[in-house]
């Protein structure tokens, strides 16, 4: 990044993280997003005209908001004129939107800009199969009634088995794998064992446990359409042990694996936002600074091991500022699986790049908080800022791992007096 010019995070909240089809699977994504920014908005004082852009990631788009940022923009107050995009870089799309505001920023396309991300899994659709789909398009041509009962009398069955359209998204189409046997394979080849996930599951979630408090500062209510206020995540587990995650069986490999539900990210609902701004805006209205972007890094490797992209990312990022990871406070990994952490941790460690265990996802991560995709990146990003200010940390480093095979990664730096105090 230009060092002349840089983005800093000015607020930033999050909606409660909850498992598909439980408290927030009767939210639109669209609500969870324009209720999440209209809540930052609203609590750090700061008028919505003041935004120039939203950019906003989503991986599902839902087929009723196309580009959901427009949407979520205008349903949470943003100016009629001022543009919306919305990104995709599946896991990695709510870091990607931070990514393209530092850019728009430094080719000098706007100072002030709303980014985060947002998934509803609830509502992925299921679909029809395409014999399916040319019965009920011949169906709706027909006019007489005889022809219609005759096109009716052409389905079968096996018409109305649906395709799951989650599990067609979770599954490669270069490697043939769905991340889970992606996982599965990172296993084999590091040799993780089963008990390594089930203890490393075991503590993101006593962590997350640990950390509600930190929690509850960044999350931002959701009320359902009966009135009910949301306010916490709901996949956090207190009395998670080991011996009950070795109890689950593997669901990638029923065989031979050891990938279970319980050692892998919930699926989940929720949104994260943040008002980003180029640091010199910021001082001149007088706007709190949450924390500085200093450096990303985007990085492709093999899609059947995309479990590894945040090894990648980090090495660049190292390599292009100097920074390892043993010089962060923070450092977060996105828990996609806990044996894809476990074997980016070796990677890294065999670079000369170690994690320390007190520095990785001190709060707990995905397998206890829950990945809703496109919010993911977001959400680290908000929780290792909140996590500096109340340590009194200086640096975060934060990184996913993308489907498709990529990496990404945002080192960032906190500051003493930011928002959301």
């Amino acid at each position: 990044m230009n060092e002349s010019k840089k983005l800093v995070v000015v607020a930033g909240v999050r909606t409660p993280f909850c498992k598909m089809g439980s408290d927030l699977a009767a939210v639109s994504a669209v609500d969870l997003a324009a209720g999440a920014m209209r809540s930052m908005m609203a609590d750090a004082g700061i008028r919505m005209d003041v935004v120039d852009e939203v950019i906003l990631g989503c991986v599902c788009q839902p087929f009723d908001a196309a580009n959901i940022a427009r949407v979520v923009a205008l349903r949470a107050g943003v100016p009629m004129d001022r543009p919306a995009v919305t990104v995709q870089r599946n896991c990695a799309s709510g870091m990607e939107s931070v990514i393209s505001a530092a850019v728009r920023m430094q080719a000098c396309c706007g100072d002030v800009f709303l980014v985060g991300g947002v998934e509803s899994m609830s509502t992925v659709p299921l679909l029809f199969r395409a014999q399916a789909a040319k019965k009920f398009a011949a169906l709706a041509r027909e006019r007489g009634a005889l022809g219609k009962l005759k096109r009716m009398a052409a389905f079968r069955p096996s018409d109305f088995a649906p395709v799951i359209g989650l599990q067609l998204g979770l599954t490669d189409p270069v490697s043939g794998l769905g991340m889970g046997q992606t996982a599965e394979l990172l296993a084999r080849e590091y040799g993780i064992s089963r008990e390594a996930q089930d203890e490393f599951a075991n503590q993101s979630h006593h962590k997350a446990a640990a950390g509600a408090e930190q929690f509850a500062a960044e999350i931002a209510p959701i009320y359902t359409a009966k009135g009910k206020a949301v306010t916490t995540d709901n996949g956090v587990r207190s009395d998670s042990s080991v011996e009950g995650l070795g109890r689950l069986r593997p669901v990638f490999d029923r065989s031979f694996g050891s990938v279970t539900a319980g050692n892998s990210s919930q699926i989940s609902d929720g949104a994260a936002v943040m008002l980003v701004a180029s640091e010199e805006r910021a001082r001149s209205e007088g706007w709190p600074v949450l924390g500085r972007v200093d450096a990303f890094a985007v990085t492709g490797c093999d899609p059947a091991r995309m479990g590894l992209g945040p090894v990648h990312a980090i090495r660049k990022i190292a390599k292009e500022t100097g920074v390892k990871p043993d010089a962060c406070d923070v450092v977060e990994i996105n828990e996609a699986f806990a044996v894809q952490v476990l074997a980016v941790l070796k990677e890294l460690e065999n670079d000369g790049l170690a994690v320390r265990a007190d520095q990785l996802n001190p709060n707990g991560g995905a397998i206890a908080l829950g990945h809703p995709v496109g919010a993911s990146g977001a959400r680290l990003l908000l929780t290792s800022l909140q996590t500096l200010r109340r340590g009194g940390g200086k640096r975060a480093l934060a990184s996913l791992c993308v489907g498709g095979g990529q990496g990404v990664a945002v080192l960032m730096s906190a500051e003493k007096g930011g928002a959301n105090e």
